[in-house]
């Protein structure tokens, strides 16, 4: 390998200390599946409308992208578990880089089901690298960083996240009427399919930048030597590795992971319906907006995602994690259920606020239910059963959708959001006495 590790591998599968060139070419990876979430909140706003599409219908974008890490997760962590975290991200990368090449055909074809194909293709990529990744990123370094070694990474991902955005409102959206006033003042069927079809070719500039950066990371993992970051073998030990049906059993048993995996779900299904829905309720409550414009409560929500986790870090290196997402989760739904009835366009505000709080969300559900997984043996099964959670992005913004189409206020619907946050409180209420009984114990690491 042209560029070498430079740390020591512990018995436990941690190393003595961080590599820092490994570990920030791993949180690179980062921003990578933040791009394509990003990009997915633009797609859902297009097909709307090219597609007449009910809100329900145009959730089907995240249905398809995070249907496809549930699909794919498993598989994906039997197959990293028989070769390395490497390779994981190399498969990938590779997957990913096949994803965004499908965009081509897709624009020329202009169905939605064929754009939905896509996005899944893109989803089995990306969850190999989260798989992967995220795991790969608590193993990076002294075991009693984990926690907070895996929220400086996941800070990558709303970097990833706002420039998503960004070319989507630059690359897809245009100046000018929006798209629905465009569609409605076609003068024929015939007028109205070729502006479709015009619009449809814009979504796939963004692809083809993503592509030539998706490239050069490939390379770069190719030529940098990882370690395994995986538990030795002790003498006496018949083996390390389990099968799956034994892992299963052991994590059924594990009522603090199974506890993680429902906060993971409705965590990723609250951050999900946020993103689809805000550039919609833009549109809703200013009716004098176009896409491009309202893209910038997209932007200013992932500005705020972002600052938000960094205030985060700082505060859960100080004190409990579970104690600063208490407050975080009480905060949130306090917002999102005054967005809710607001009038006007203060309720654009509201939602775009409640990024604050969602930040270290993922990384330290992630990270606290991977700790309850004691033997190490059964950690690459556990994370992506983890990444399965994610699921959670297909459910609820269809639900959610689906609130809107039956209230008839897509303002309304953000309620479903509100109680998801709750619903993670709960979690780290519980988290929080596990953690204070571990304290007492001397167990608690950061």
């Amino acid at each position: 390998m042209l560029i070498k590790n430079p740390a020591k591998q512990l018995p436990d599968g941690y190393l003595d200390k961080i590599p820092l060139f490994q570990f920030l070419l791993l949180s690179l990876l980062f921003p990578m599946w933040g791009a394509a979430a990003g990009l997915n909140d633009i797609l859902i706003t297009q097909f709307k409308h090219v597609f007449a599409l009910s809100d329900a219908a145009s959730a089907f974008v995240q249905s398809a992208f995070y249907g496809g890490y549930f699909v794919i997760a498993i598989p994906a962590s039997r197959i990293i578990r028989r070769t390395s975290y490497k390779v994981g991200v190399l498969i990938g990368l590779a997957v990913y880089i096949i994803g965004c090449a499908l965009f081509f055909p897709a624009s020329t074809l202009a169905t939605y089901g064929m754009f939905l194909f896509c996005i899944f293709a893109i989803a089995i990529g990306l969850s190999f690298l989260e798989t992967s990744a995220n795991t790969y990123s608590s193993m990076l370094g002294p075991k009693q960083s984990s926690t907070l070694r895996l929220n400086i990474s996941q800070t990558f991902t709303p970097i990833g996240n706002l420039l998503g955005v960004i070319m989507g409102k630059y690359l897809i959206f245009s100046s000018g009427d929006s798209i629905q006033a465009q569609m409605d003042a076609a003068p024929d069927p015939a007028a109205k399919k070729a502006l479709g079809e015009q619009l449809l070719q814009n979504t796939l500039l963004p692809y083809k930048y993503i592509l030539v950066v998706l490239i050069c990371l490939f390379i770069l993992f190719l030529i940098t030597e990882y370690p395994k970051a995986r538990p030795t073998q002790e003498a006496g030990a018949e083996k390390t590795q389990a099968g799956l049906g034994e892992t299963l059993r052991y994590l059924s048993r594990n009522k603090p992971y199974l506890s993680g995996i429902v906060a993971q779900f409705l965590y990723v299904g609250l951050q999900t319906a946020v993103w689809s829905f805000t550039i919609r309720l833009a549109l809703t409550v200013d009716p004098t907006l176009n896409e491009r414009s309202a893209t910038n409560y997209m932007i200013a929500g992932f500005a705020c995602f972002l600052i938000g986790k960094l205030p985060a870090n700082f505060l859960m290196a100080k004190f409990s994690a579970a104690r600063v997402l208490i407050v975080y989760c009480i905060i949130g739904a306090i917002l999102l259920f005054a967005a809710s009835f607001a009038p006007s366009s203060i309720a654009i505000w509201f939602v775009v606020a409640s990024n604050l709080l969602m930040g270290p969300g993922w990384p330290t559900i992630f990270g606290k239910t991977l700790d309850t997984i004691e033997d190490k043996r059964y950690q690459e099964t556990g994370g992506a059963v983890l990444v399965m959670a994610i699921v959670g992005g297909a459910i609820v913004p269809v639900i959610q959708g689906w609130v809107s189409d039956q209230l008839g206020s897509l303002q309304r619907s953000f309620v479903v959001s509100a109680l998801c946050f709750l619903g993670i409180m709960v979690y780290f209420v519980f988290q929080n006495r596990l953690d204070r009984a571990k304290e007492a114990r001397g167990e608690v690491h950061a």
